[in-house]
């Protein structure tokens, strides 16, 4: 006789178990992210890997990263959707002066920039994209081991390092220093390895705010190897986290 009631519990209760929310990241990624990887100029065989990894890295942190190669997409409209946009061995001249202009104004919305490697052989006749990386490729000597001096063990790419980080990659020579208003977070020691030309000091990876937005860079990522070393892909985390506004 007592059954009616406890159907009517039943009852009661299913539509509350019906409602219960859903994990965060199944459904709403907390940023939205856009790799691009247009070359004009030399094309590194590691892009695939490294398109691999940040798509890990969002899956991580309940980021959406999606690819493109189709500088189509820089228009106001289409960079509206994202947060940020990294520039993964980008090389060349990839964008024309309209997608140069959306992509500025992206920045100055309060948007962010990361730029992985070759990032920095890229778009020599735009000055302000020139500044938004911070510096220009020169040149490299042959991939070797070098140890890089961690000069901020705070910053979220670095903290994870100690004093020193011992790794093997292609390692750049820019054409000038970051300007004195970018925080260096990584500086190459010229004594461990062959082929450097810019002397006692040698950064490597900065980051700072720019044009309203933020921009993080980072020298390491030319060899494919680099993509699946837990420390360099914590690296790119901890950057890209910074360029989000994740501090943690």
């Amino acid at each position: 006789m007592r059954l009616p009631h406890i159907l009517a519990v039943v009852v009661i209760t299913l539509p509350v178990l019906a409602w219960s929310p859903a994990p965060k990241h199944a459904d709403e990624p907390t940023h939205r992210v856009l790799v691009f990887t247009k070359t004009a100029g030399f094309r590194h065989g590691s892009i695939p890997d490294g398109v691999e990894a940040m798509r890990k890295i969002g899956e991580s942190r309940g980021w959406a990263v999606e690819h493109t190669e189709d500088s189509e997409t820089f228009t106001d409209e289409g960079l509206a959707e994202y947060d940020a946009v990294v520039f993964l061995s980008t090389t060349g001249d990839v964008l024309d002066g309209a997608q140069q202009e959306a992509f500025e104004k992206f920045i100055q919305s309060g948007k962010g920039y990361m730029g992985i490697h070759a990032a920095a052989d890229t778009e020599y006749d735009w000055p302000w994209y020139a500044s938004l990386v911070g510096a220009q490729f020169k040149s490299h000597p042959s991939i070797q081991e070098a140890t890089i001096h961690v000069l901020d063990q705070h910053h979220p790419s670095t903290k994870h390092l100690g004093a020193h980080w011992v790794r093997t990659d292609e390692w750049y020579d820019y054409r000038s220093m970051p300007a004195d208003e970018v925080s260096k977070l990584l500086a190459l020691d010229e004594t461990t390895y062959e082929g450097a030309t810019m002397g006692e000091t040698h950064p490597i990876a900065w980051c700072h705010e720019y044009d309203g937005g933020r921009s993080f860079y980072t020298g390491g990522g030319h060899t494919s190897e680099s993509f699946t070393e837990p420390d360099f892909v914590r690296h790119l985390e901890g950057g890209l986290a910074w360029v989000l506004g994740e501090e943690d």
